[in-house]
């Protein structure tokens, strides 16, 4: 197939590949966790001081043992989802420490937020994964923030989830949160149900935060994502191909210790990487670079046969505007056609990350819910051209009162819940609503109509038990 963005040839993908083995052989890669070092040297890898230097064996062995799909358990076995080969999967936005209101006022987002957040995904027929952090609850102490999000995700919603990668101490205690609503932390041990966001410090240093959580989920089988945002021209190279050799490296070495704490832990590969806009120093998550960065990782992915992750709806506009449509619609698409598997910051999001937007969750979904169909392989069978249709017809005949029109009608096209599609007079008549409005209403009728999912009462009092034991430490 003709496609102008086009592949990386195998002599491109090699050359990256090459220039990534000589980085982490002759810079290496800093880690600020003395355990990590520890696993490390244990293992034969050459270490000097807080650095680590990888050879390709190393590196290639840990590849080896990385699986190339796995399933992602959520507490509804129904809701379960396939990640990696040609799987797809949703995920709403993270990290996020404003609101934005439908007036695009920006606010300090609380744990109602959160909360309803969880209500949303549970609702969405386009999201198949519930987020952490999708924003920074200002109302409850950040040192125990993850494990109120985390109870929220078991009770309120019952679709696989990301976790806490705060701390050592966080990973711990959401391993041990998950346990509960499955019954024991042994009814979880390398059997995934959530994934941790892994993000070093750009360029080539991993803190003590990250890495000791690498490891704990490692450890118990739990899938680390390892994401990184290096901006060209700052914290990375301002070329996008120096960009895309020093992030291979910083990915390659997190996926090598995954490995050597427990071969086989499941592990994404892929960050949101883009480049600084050098008139004023700031990020540029919109930029046109952006989607090509993501072309190339995703390429890099399954060059090593890993589960990648792509970036989602993202925009530098502060409101779901016509500027927030393009950036968001030119990453979305160009992830998911570029062979991603699981999509970070699918919905909401708006600010260069910092804000998320409930009609921007709204309005970003029904954009997922529309790539979804337009990836989706036309039937091409005797059945479907339905030659004896066409001829019945004939020229000059209609097939909109036809049997085979009323049998298909509901079902052969995509049905949008939120795009508008009213002629004219109608859509005035109705009072001109713009999309962001018309998502404002959809927002409240969500939550609305929202139910929480059936939770066995003794696990739900057993989680909240947890919770409060550990507010009190």
């Amino acid at each position: 197939m003709f496609d102008r963005m086009g592949p990386l040839s195998e002599e491109e993908l090699n050359k990256l590949h090459s220039a990534t083995m000589e980085i982490l052989r002759d810079v290496g890669i800093s880690f600020g966790e003395p355990d990590a070092l520890k696993i490390f040297k244990n293992h034969g890898v050459k270490v000097d001081g807080d650095k680590v230097f990888l050879n390709e064996d190393q590196i290639t062995n840990a590849l080896d043992t990385v699986p190339a799909q796995f399933t992602l358990l959520a507490r509804d076995p129904e809701k379960s989802v396939v990640l990696g080969g040609d799987n797809l999967v949703f995920t709403p936005g993270y990290g996020t420490v404003f609101i934005t209101s439908e007036t695009g006022d920006m606010r300090r987002p609380v744990m109602e937020d959160h909360n309803n957040l969880c209500k949303l995904v549970q609702t969405s027929k386009y999201i198949d994964v519930n987020g952490c952090l999708m924003v920074d609850p200002s109302d409850v102490p950040s040192k125990t923030a993850h494990l109120e999000m985390l109870f929220s995700n078991l009770v309120l919603c019952d679709k696989p989830f990301l976790s806490s990668s705060a701390s050592r101490q966080a990973a711990i205690e959401c391993i041990e949160l998950a346990g509960i609503g499955w019954g024991g932390a042994d009814n979880i041990k390398d059997k995934p149900v959530m994934i941790s966001v892994i993000t070093p410090l750009s360029p080539l240093q991993y803190s003590c935060e990250m890495a000791g959580a690498l490891i704990e989920y490692s450890r118990h089988g739990q899938v680390s994502l390892i994401g990184l945002l290096m901006m060209a021209g700052s914290t990375g190279p301002v070329t996008l191909s120096g960009l895309m050799a020093l992030q291979n490296a910083e990915i390659l070495a997190a996926v090598v210790l995954t490995q050597l704490v427990n071969p086989g832990a499941p592990v994404i590969y892929g960050g949101t990487s883009t480049i600084t806009d050098m008139r004023t120093g700031s990020l540029a998550i919109g930029a046109p670079e952006m989607p090509m960065i993501q072309h190339m990782q995703v390429q890099m992915a399954r060059f090593y046969g890993i589960p990648c992750r792509g970036t989602g709806g993202i925009t530098d506009a502060h409101v779901p505007d016509i500027q927030a449509g393009i950036e968001s619609a030119l990453a979305l698409s160009t992830t998911i056609r570029s062979g991603a598997n699981f999509i970070l910051h699918a919905c909401g999001i708006l600010s260069s990350f910092l804000a998320m937007s409930y009609e921007k969750f709204i309005i970003d979904e029904e954009l997922c819910g529309m790539l979804r169909r337009m990836i989706k392989p036309v039937d091409i069978s005797d059945e479907s051209i339905d030659l004896a249709t066409i001829k019945e017809i004939g020229i000059g005949g209609e097939y909109l009162t036809h049997a085979r029109t009323y049998e298909r009608c509901r079902t052969e096209f995509f049905l949008p819940g939120l795009m508008n599609r009213q002629d004219y007079d109608s859509w005035n008549l109705s009072g001109k609503k713009t999309l962001d409005e018309t998502a404002t209403q959809m927002v409240a009728g969500r939550l609305a109509a929202y139910e929480k999912p059936k939770i066995d009462p003794a696990i739900e009092q057993e989680l909240s038990q947890y919770v409060a034991k550990r507010k009190k430490l």
